[in-house]
């Protein structure tokens, strides 16, 4: 469909998704003279079109994708870019009622429950006085009643459908029915009906500003959103990566300052990690002492956060002169690049090779994030030489604290080379937020258990 002015897109995971002012998007939504389909994008949107082809249709086929939620800035910051405004559906309904009570357009409300959706109704017409409902009907209906209720629609008049059936059902159905509808502009709207009806009850705004809706969603409604957000958001941020133009310099886009709340995560996370394992913690020190002379612990030089070097602590898992060996197993490496690493390394310990395993040598590095030298997610804590002999875009990564675990160790680890954990390090530094890191944190949990690239 031509438009003389375009609205500005960016393109995430195949799809061009609007990156505007609400004020513009609704412009162009609430031009009477075209006929418009238009959808929200968010994580699980993403997470459902990957698996279901006549849902990714229908989004292909919308005239505008308007990105929902902060999982799709974040997408969009891993490639250097942003979205002018998150245009959620919950905050773009009241001025979309606003906006056309001021342009004379009427209203259908199709989805959820009867009593819900004409609630919803009456609470849009006291919120935008001089709004038309065209009217409302539930979404419980069988295919064979599609054609009565598209007649039903454009008997109404209406200009506007929004239609809450949830997703994928709603695209589906919009697309199905779309060349039927008269009206010039038709939007999927999810579970807006039920927040706008007081069903359902909107997060804090502390939440909304954080990006963690989700979570206050999670702690509304565990049994149905856990699937959703426990599951879906480390699947969606490892699409997201994969989605990632593999061409994008590592440069591109600044570093982000401090992300608020984070020390406090750390701190957190970390204290109640040190508690919990302690028992493990004296069990694994017992193991190293009695199979393996020297110290339980290995201690190293490793630069962190702006250069500055700080003393790193691990459980030992290589013989007592390991360092002194080690330019004579240089050449082992599995790894391409600079950072060393080697599948055989003769160095390694029984015991040792059971840690790496299970990445259990690296549990003494909580006493380094509580002593704030390093976070519980970062890039990879880098030797001195390692630094000495980065090129100058590898350098950005020092830009943040190194971490305990990343986008690197979360993706393989050693099984991806240096030039690929130095593009994951800046991607990480540039699109750093509250949701990365718990969803890093919870992926961490199932690469320990693969021990995929742990050696």
């Amino acid at each position: 469909m031509t438009q003389t002015q375009p609205l500005d897109t960016i393109n995430l995971f195949g799809l061009d998704i609007v990156s505007a002012t609400t004020r513009d998007a609704l412009d162009r939504l609430l031009n009477s003279d075209e006929r418009y389909t238009a959808a929200f994008l968010n994580a699980h949107c993403v997470n459902t079109a990957a698996s279901d082809r006549t849902y990714r249709r229908a989004l292909e086929k919308a005239d505008f994708i308007l990105p929902d939620g902060s999982g799709l800035s974040l997408a969009a910051r891993m490639q250097g870019k942003r979205f002018v405004e998150n245009l959620n559906g919950t905050d773009l309904f009241l001025p979309l009622c606003r906006e056309a009570a001021k342009r004379g357009l009427s209203i259908y409300f199709l989805g959820s429950r009867e009593n819900i959706a004409r609630i919803a109704a009456l609470r849009a017409s006291a919120l935008a006085p001089g709004l038309v409902i065209a009217g409302t009907r539930n979404g419980f209906f069988e295919r064979d009643e599609e054609h009565a209720i598209v007649d039903e629609i454009n008997a109404s008049g209406a200009d506007i459908v929004l239609v809450a059936l949830g997703v994928p059902l709603q695209e589906i159905w919009i697309e199905r029915n779309r060349e039927r509808l008269a009206a010039s502009l038709v939007m999927g709207v999810g579970a807006q009906f039920d927040f706008w009806s007081g069903e359902v009850r909107r997060a804090p705004m502390l939440f909304r500003k954080t990006g963690m809706e989700w979570l206050w969603r999670l702690a509304l409604e565990p049994k149905r959103m856990a699937r959703r957000y426990i599951r879906g958001n480390p699947e969606f941020i490892l699409r997201a990566w994969r989605d990632r133009n593999p061409e994008a310099s590592s440069a591109d886009g600044p570093v982000k300052g401090p992300v608020k709340g984070k020390r406090l995560l750390d701190l957190l996370v970390a204290s109640a990690a040190i508690i919990a394992l302690s028992p493990a913690i004296g069990a694994i020190a017992a193991a190293i002492r009695l199979t393996s002379p020297g110290p339980v612990f290995f201690r190293q030089e490793r630069v962190g956060l702006r250069g500055k070097t700080f003393t790193l602590y691990k459980f030992r898992t290589m013989c007592v002169d390991a360092e002194q060996q080690r330019a004579a197993v240089l050449a082992m490496s599995d790894r391409p690049g600079l950072c060393f690493k080697a599948k055989d390394d003769p160095r390694i310990t029984p015991v040792g090779r059971f840690l790496r395993r299970y990445s259990l040598d690296e549990l003494p590095q909580l006493f380094n994030v509580v002593l704030s030298q390093m976070s519980i997610v970062g890039p990879r804590p880098a030797l001195p030489q390692e630094v000495a002999a980065y090129p100058g875009d590898a350098l950005r990564r020092l830009d943040v604290k190194p971490g305990l675990t990343g986008l690197w160790q979360v993706s393989g680890r050693a099984d991806i080379g240096f030039d690929r954990m130095i593009e994951m390090d800046s991607a990480y530094a540039r699109s750093r937020t509250l949701l990365l890191d718990l969803t890093i944190m919870a992926l961490t949990l199932r690469a320990v258990l693969s021990g995929r690239g742990s050696y």
